[in-house]
């Protein structure tokens, strides 16, 4: 069969511990403290655990409405699929393209400390050097392109054994740091308070960077298609990710402020965690977490690629992008040809991204950049769930408050922090995050005028119907096939 565009994912692939494991990996713990603390700290001081605290509470309210969209429509495109049937298919393009944007940039600026940190591990030298840590990093990115392409199976395979080691050593430093004695400066309780931040703009600007940390638990949104019982265990699994990481964030962030000097945190931009490490266990401290680090950015490498292709094949599959992005591969069942795309692209942007400076400098405009474009889709994720839901609120206090008010104001958030940090970001990086979104509108309109069926979308009802688990009843569907079912909800 010379056209297999109507074949499917590999359905069932995935359990709920793989898809937890997902969700953690996605946010990237050890990653994200390392490159991100520096940045979270210049923006807020010691406000840093508060920024991720009241990050938090609405990011719960957007993986409550990931939750409860993924329980009707089962697609791997996910907000692309939920914000399009609700709110209006151009919305729903947007997000979608939101999250490509935002994950191809990421694949650049996480494969750059990715090398970075191996060449760490031998010489504190090489690790300074872009062009050497670009060219380890692109590696790095090569094999788990191959991992991703080889499917859902060997992915959640992979990413139990980074993952697992990850958190291992995260959990051991974090019983460290609870009773180490040498300190910077005795803990506060203010730094989980408002008196830090430097007016409203100030806390919009912490609230940005704390949205990177969390992102990515919604990959296993994108894994829907390929999970059992996947309308309960990706929200389940998504949740049950943020309330995970939060918990490391702030016992790291925390850690970083009783521990480190200001000082120490303004000279070691890119690696804070490795400091913190030497300083917990002098002479393998820093090693150890390093290990940590490298594992976790690999390890999210692969989620961002599942995000990105899984979005790329929903696209392509409904003909708003190149419908040979929707092609599946016979043998592994991966969406081969978005893969090799996304692939390429990314590994010219790591050459390019050379140009830019240094790893701290290309790492401090991406993340603000990303959270421009994360705040978007996740806001936009949070006000369809309230559409999509909006006959079933009141009929119970819980549906009022999680289906409804409280990813209503997730949204709200996300799109405050959006309007007010606007004013406090570089250039590059508005440049970056707007821009990205800009250049989505090309293709939209291109394909809105060749008439894809997307535009034209059957409407998203939870009083009506669910659409539940992905099904491929046949091997060789015809093109086109929409495998999934009918059921009554059960909100």
């Amino acid at each position: 069969m010379s056209n297999n565009r109507g074949r499917g994912l590999q359905a069932n692939a995935l359990g709920t511990f793989d898809t937890v494991v997902m969700a953690v990996a996605g946010s990237a713990p050890a990653y994200s403290l390392t490159a991100t603390t520096a940045v979270l700290v210049g923006a807020v001081g010691l406000a840093s655990p508060a920024a991720l605290l009241y990050c938090a509470i609405p990011m719960l309210g957007i993986a409550l409405a990931f939750s409860y969209l993924s329980r009707i429509d089962v697609n791997a495109g996910a907000s692309y699929s939920w914000v399009g049937r609700t709110l209006h298919p151009f919305l729903g393009f947007i997000s979608g393209w939101a999250l490509v944007i935002s994950t191809t940039i990421f694949m650049v600026a996480g494969s750059l400390p990715a090398g970075s940190m191996t060449l760490a591990l031998f010489d504190d030298d090489l690790a300074g050097n872009t062009a050497l840590s670009t060219a380890v990093g692109a590696g790095w990115f090569l094999v788990m392109l191959l991992v991703v392409l080889g499917g859902a199976r060997l992915t959640a395979r992979a990413q139990l054994i980074m993952s697992g080691v990850e958190l291992a050593i995260l959990g051991l430093f974090a019983v460290l740091a609870l009773f180490h004695t040498d300190n910077a400066r005795p803990f506060d309780w203010s730094w989980l308070g408002f008196s830090h931040f430097d007016g409203m703009a100030g806390f919009a600007s912490g609230a940005l960077i704390a949205a990177f940390y969390y992102w990515g638990w919604d990959v296993t949104s994108n894994l829907s298609e390929e999970t059992r019982d996947s309308r309960r265990t990706t929200g389940l699994a998504g949740l049950i990710g943020v309330g995970i990481v939060f918990l490391l964030f702030e016992v790291f962030t925390i850690a970083v402020n009783v521990i480190l000097s200001s000082r120490q945190i303004e000279e070691n931009d890119a690696n804070v965690l490795t400091v913190l490490g030497e300083e917990l266990w002098p002479g393998w401290g820093g090693k150890l977490l390093l290990v940590s680090v490298m594992l976790s950015t690999i390890a999210t490498l692969e989620t961002t690629l599942i995000q990105v292709t899984r979005s790329l094949f929903a696209m392509g599959r409904d003909r708003t992008m190149p419908s040979a992005l929707g092609k599946v591969h016979r043998t592994w069942n991966t969406p081969w040809v978005a893969i090799m795309v996304v692939g390429a692209v990314a590994l010219v942007m790591m050459v390019a991204s050379n140009a830019l400076g240094t790893v701290g400098d290309i790492l401090s405009d991406a993340i603000s950049a990303i959270g421009l474009q994360i705040a978007v889709y996740y806001g936009l994720a949070g006000l369809a769930v309230v559409v999509a839901y909006r006959k079933m609120l009141l009929k119970s206090p819980a549906n009022f408050l999680m289906g409804g008010l409280w990813p209503l104001f997730g949204a709200g958030f996300m799109f405050w922090v959006f309007v007010e940090s606007l004013g406090d970001l570089s250039s590059a990086a508005i440049g970056i995050g707007i821009g990205g979104l800009a250049v989505g509108v090309v293709p939209m309109l291109w394909y809105w005028r060749r008439g894809s069926d997307y535009y034209r979308p059957a409407r998203l009802d939870a009083s009506r119907t669910v659409e539940a688990d992905y099904v491929v009843p046949d091997a060789y569907a015809p093109a086109g096939t929409r495998a999934h079912e009918g059921l009554p909800t059960d909100f």
